[in-house]
């Protein structure tokens, strides 16, 4: 929530739960943004370590006017990554297109290899998604 504070837009935590973690809006022309928060602990491997991530389907199905973002982080030797930031219909074309994760009842699990110089999901390369903030670019005031 910070980073998005930051960056100049506002953030609420929705008041029921439906599937959003918290709603960034644009305060000057009323943009708003749907962000769903994954957090995982690394697993270590030789030259690089590894997440875990579940995403209920049926929401990563149900694209709706307001795509959801999500954002997948890490907690890897005390500290957090950055975020992989990923829209919700360019998840969704990864699984239909390339088969990526596993699905299991009703959850996409994603396994992240983190890499010094690069994320890759089922062979997939994810790094271009790494702090990817092109949907919240930075309000000047």
């Amino acid at each position: 929530m910070s980073e998005f504070l930051t960056r100049g837009w506002n953030v609420a935590i929705p008041e029921v739960d439906i599937g959003d973690d918290i709603f960034v809006v644009q305060d000057d022309n009323g943009t708003l943004r749907r962000v769903q928060v994954k957090t995982s602990t690394s697993t270590q491997r030789q030259n690089s370590f590894s997440a875990k991530f579940n995403v209920p389907l049926p929401q990563l199905r149900n694209i709706a006017n307001i795509p959801v973002h999500y954002v997948f982080i890490v907690r890897n030797n005390e500290q957090w990554t950055k975020p992989l930031i990923i829209r919700q219909d360019y998840l969704l074309d990864y699984l239909q297109n390339f088969k990526i994760g596993t699905e299991h009842n009703g959850n996409l699990t994603l396994y992240f290899s983190y890499m010094e110089d690069r994320v890759e999901c089922s062979g997939i390369d994810f790094s271009k998604y790494v702090s990817d903030f092109t949907d919240f670019p930075l309000i000047e005031d």
